[in-house]
């Protein structure tokens, strides 16, 4: 009974998370307008999706946006949890606690000060892409500090150290003795900053020019209107979204399972 007990409770976690996501796919696949009764199959969500201009100029303009800001994310949350690492005790502590602050942050704050603070006090234009981009960056960078942090704490600290007495410049000892060693936390942060962008409302909301649109702002919008194969067109969005997130997901495991077995071996 124990034993059933044991199987049955993450059975039905994973039951809770996963089956509304699965049914969504099933109906991208029909032509049912409503999650209801299914009609017939077929694969005109995935038409419209892919060729209505509206839908396309939006998915890659946030793509590209989740790419652009997850790199500048991983490279100011990376080097703030390097410096964060080798500064002493209480600056590492300060830092630290500021970090943490956009993490629990609400959205909705953080992107409503924001707006205040680069469109009514610094003056940026908000037809511009350049409050947006920092909001993003806002919310990611943090996350990516936090990935870092572990792998840092998991590396010999005297590995810069020795290096530098080695005759190598900081540089290239940051570039080729504590990079590699936090290469994973890197990654992982890269891939949750992307994930954090596309997933984004509120900040999104707040900066972003009206001209443009992410696809959470889209998908509200969307759902707000009339033009029903443009909502079913969205369920088609959201399956590919889950799929990919899973595909990363296995990659990102099956590289970390090859690497710990190269270690184990060397």
């Amino acid at each position: 009974m124990k034993k059933f007990r044991r199987i049955l409770v993450p059975v039905l976690v994973l039951l809770f998370l996963y089956v509304p996501i699965l049914m969504l796919a099933l109906y991208s696949f029909t032509d049912s307008t409503q999650i209801g009764a299914i009609r017939s199959f077929t694969f005109k969500n995935y038409e419209t999706l892919f060729t209505t201009d509206e839908l396309r100029s939006m998915i890659v303009g946030t793509l590209l946006l989740a790419l652009g800001s997850a790199v500048l994310a991983t490279l100011l949350g990376t080097l703030g949890a390097v410096g964060a690492f080798y500064s002493k005790k209480r600056t590492s502590s300060i830092m630290s606690t500021v970090n943490q602050i956009p993490v629990i942050n609400a959205d909705v704050v953080t992107g409503f000060s924001l707006c205040i603070l680069l469109v009514v006090v610094f003056g940026i234009p908000k037809d511009t892409y350049i409050p947006l981009v920092i909001g993003h960056v806002t919310l990611c960078a943090p996350f990516v500090y936090l990935s870092v942090i572990p792998k840092l704490k998991q590396m010999d600290p005297a590995l810069y150290e020795a290096a530098l007495d080695l005759g190598a410049k900081p540089r290239t000892a940051l570039m080729k003795v504590v990079i590699p060693q936090i290469l994973s936390g890197m990654v992982t942060g890269f891939m949750l900053a992307i994930t954090l962008s596309l997933d984004d409302y509120f900040i999104a909301t707040y900066t972003k020019p009206a001209t443009f649109d992410t696809i959470s702002t889209y998908v509200v919008n969307a759902t707000k209107g009339s033009q029903t194969d443009i909502k079913t067109a969205l369920w088609a969005l959201s399956t590919l979204i889950f799929v990919l997130v899973i595909v990363l997901v296995l990659v990102m495991n099956l590289n970390s399972k090859k690497r710990e077995q190269k270690e184990a071996k060397a």
